[in-house]
């Protein structure tokens, strides 16, 4: 009978290093204090060397408050309101404070004829915010139930006018909801 050849000895042989698996080699960063031309180097006996480095928020010993050597900290650097673009949001400026009689005016316009006097136009006519105005008058049970009912109403005629695929996506999202 013939001998028998290991089946482990031909597996190894037949290995080669094309049948490896590809292997990124380490990440060698460069060393950041041999880089940096602000460091100063200096031998020291006994083969240590001594690296001083500047911390990065220091300043320059050139750089001073009367000349400073950055032109951004230079005074006809900083820019001008009229240099820069217009923003996008409106610019809202301080209001002036609403006297307590003013105050007082608001309240009794608004508990009279809250339809009239709504948020907004009272914030006109007194130049202040509608959340100011909001914050120091608020509506009664029966006069929300109104407002609520005029504002759905309102919405219902633009639902109205909605297609049939967008009631049908509106109603799914209300059964959804439901199920909260």
């Amino acid at each position: 009978m013939p001998p028998r050849v290991s089946l482990p000895s031909l597996r190894f042989s037949c290995r080669s290093y094309a049948t490896r698996l590809p292997e990124r080699p380490p990440h060698r960063a460069p060393d950041p204090l041999r880089n940096n031309p602000h460091a100063s180097y200096t031998e020291l006996p006994e083969k240590v060397t001594f690296i001083h480095r500047p911390p990065p928020t220091a300043p320059s010993p050139l750089s001073y408050t009367s000349s400073p050597a950055s032109p951004l900290l230079q005074p006809s650097a900083s820019p001008v309101k009229e240099d820069l673009p217009p923003t996008f949001r409106k610019q809202h400026g301080e209001k002036p404070r609403v006297s307590d009689e003013d105050i007082a005016r608001i309240r009794q316009l608004r508990r009279e004829d809250p339809t009239t006097w709504t948020r907004g136009r009272l914030a006109k006519e007194f130049n202040c915010t509608p959340w100011f105005v909001g914050k120091i008058t608020s509506l009664k049970g029966p006069d929300v139930r109104k407002a609520k009912a005029e504002m759905e109403e309102e919405h219902a005629a633009h639902r109205a006018e909605w297609g049939e695929r967008r009631s049908l996506y509106a109603e799914i999202r209300k059964k959804r909801r439901e199920f909260w």
